[in-house]
């Protein structure tokens, strides 16, 4: 492993602003919402220390229109909110994702829906992994559990978004935006640049470029859309995370992502005090989602417990992935009600 010096206690937020930054953030636009407002606070003083641009826009639809116009020119730019303004935000990623242009946006989500409150959730499952704005278009969508890896998923967001010409989500809540941990603030490897030559950089001594997601005559825009499914899949095939821990001889496997994964695990390992076999299987994907590894699992695993902190978005996903005959069951709270490790165990005795 690489040398990353010594670890820093440091606020969820923060690491993600800074892992961006070590990933080569250029330019950063963005709009103050709770509780993710630590993320533009950090990049207003940051960026301009590496020759990068902070603006502080008008509002969530501007600012993901100009990470548009930065990232057509080639420049790594970003923007970050919190649910509502996620929701603003949607028709200019998909036409991010119509004219292929990187870019990265974070959601540190509170509860609604509405305006909701501020208390961690992760009702925006369905908003993240079913696209959001009109169109058939996808983003990968990278889940966090924790601050080292709100800084580490900042960089790989960026190599993804520029292997692939597409937006990139980084889904977070409430919960890891705000709490410190000891966390490695330098990345392991240096993150990769994925040169683009569609990057509109004026016409020198070759003909204009034309990035667009407006296409009017014949089948202009099937062809586009056959062209991002083949992307689409190739994200598919070669870009799936997860994490396991003890599903060696488990019976019974619980579902996780983010801060409901954290609790999971704890749940876990009380469980196997008490003799049960329990295992937790956590996407670091949302999407791709890791339907394949979960099929394969549930070959042996009949049984599984979705545990989410919300009515039940991710179980969807869970139910269309196991085999059939595979008994799934749903349980969460939604708009920040935090279950204890105790209220987990629970339920799982009643599998």
């Amino acid at each position: 492993m690489a040398d990353r010096g010594p670890k820093s206690l440091v606020k969820g937020n923060i690491a993600l602003a800074e892992g961006a930054v070590q990933a080569g953030l250029k330019c950063y636009f963005g709009y103050p919402i709770t509780p993710q407002n630590e993320v533009p606070e950090y990049l207003s003083g940051r960026l301009p220390q590496v020759g990068g641009t902070f603006l502080q826009a008008e509002s969530e639809l501007a600012s993901i229109n100009m990470v548009y116009g930065a990232g057509a020119a080639g420049v790594r730019a970003m923007t970050s909110s919190s649910s509502p303004g996620i929701s603003l935000m949607q028709e200019g990623i998909s036409f991010l994702a119509g004219s292929q242009i990187p870019a990265v946006i974070a959601n540190v989500m509170r509860c609604g829906p509405g305006l909701g409150g501020i208390k961690p959730t992760q009702g925006d499952y369905y908003q993240a992994t079913r696209g959001g704005g009109h169109g058939d278009y996808r983003t990968i969508v990278l889940a966090p559990n924790c601050v080292q890896e709100m800084f580490d998923l900042a960089g790989l967001a960026f190599e993804l978004a520029e292997k692939y010409r597409n937006p990139v989500l980084l889904l977070s809540d409430a919960v890891i935006g705000q709490m410190a941990e000891g966390a490695y603030l330098k990345h392991e490897k240096p993150p990769v640049r994925h040169e683009s030559p569609f990057t509109v950089t004026g016409a020198k001594g070759r003909p204009p470029l034309n990035l667009r997601s407006m296409y009017l005559e014949g089948d202009d825009q099937e062809e586009l859309n056959y062209t991002l499914r083949e992307k689409y899949a190739r994200m598919t095939r070669d870009e799936v995370r997860f994490e396991t821990r003890e599903i060696e001889d488990a019976e019974i496997v619980i579902v996780a992502f983010g801060t409901a994964s954290r609790i999971a695990l704890s749940a876990v390992r009380e469980a196997r005090k008490e003799g049960m076999k329990v295992g937790l299987f956590r996407p670091k994907t949302l999407w791709p989602f890791p339907a394949p590894q979960l099929r394969e699992l549930s070959g042996r695993v009949k049984k599984f417990f979705d545990f989410e902190l919300n009515l039940g978005q991710m179980v969807d996903d869970v139910k269309a992935a196991v085999v059939p005959g595979t008994e799934v069951k749903f349980w969460g709270r939604p708009a920040g009600g935090l279950p204890a490790v105790g209220d987990v165990l629970e339920k799982l005795k009643e599998f």
